[in-house]
């Protein structure tokens, strides 16, 4: 539920001020209150969401430059962790990233955006885990889940799943090579036009 009423808000089909209800919400996805009400406080923690005493629950409004400023944080999060997983990444997880960095070309050749989805969040993964780093890893899981709804929506773009796999392709290549500079430079550029494709879709959602 989380997931489907996130990916309303981020296209539009919910307005940012849009009032949620939870009975209208109940019916909409057949289930009590309850998980409706847990679903909205999820969707607040990912601050898509404002809840206010006495006023329920409202579509908040997240401004271009408040998403631009999270996945600016987010790409060097993750550049970080790219540079990391090039300098310390054991053998068997560099042979594990190439593998099923590998078997996603499948993915995108069928153009099955679902199940590549799923591929991106493990891909992405492996970098955090690779750093070998936990508290970086935290941070950047904490950030990539604020932004997954708009990570998301790329793949709504013609073309993003190989092109995507291409700039996965350049992080790969580099943290096989070792080479922790080339491979933050790519983290941090893929992520960057992550942004650039995400943010078609906030400001549609605020036009």
């Amino acid at each position: 539920m989380v997931r489907a009423i996130s990916d309303r808000i981020v296209t539009g089909v919910l307005r940012p001020g849009e009032k949620l209800d939870e009975t209208a919400l109940a019916e909409r996805y057949e289930v009590s209150r309850t998980p409706v009400r847990e679903a909205l406080s999820q969707l607040s923690a990912m601050g898509l969401v404002d809840r206010r005493p006495n006023r329920g629950a409202i579509v908040a409004i997240v401004t271009p430059h408040y998403l631009a400023s999270m996945f600016e944080g987010m790409a060097e999060l993750e550049g970080i962790c790219a540079r990391l997983s090039a300098e310390r990444m054991t053998v068997s997880e560099r042979r594990a990233l190439e593998r099923h960095h590998q078997d996603a070309a499948r993915l995108v050749r069928l153009g099955a955006e679902e199940d590549y989805e799923q591929f991106n969040t493990e891909f992405h993964t492996r970098l955090y885990l690779g750093a070998h780093s936990p508290h970086i890893a935290d941070l950047t899981t904490q950030t990539r889940d604020r932004l997954s709804p708009f990570r998301r929506a790329q793949f709504r773009i013609a073309g993003r799943l190989a092109k995507s796999w291409q700039e996965h392709d350049a992080i790969v290549t580099a943290i096989l090579r070792g080479d922790a500079e080339t491979s933050q430079r790519a983290a941090t550029a893929h992520v960057a036009i992550v942004s650039e494709a995400s943010s078609i879709f906030a400001l549609s959602a605020l036009d």
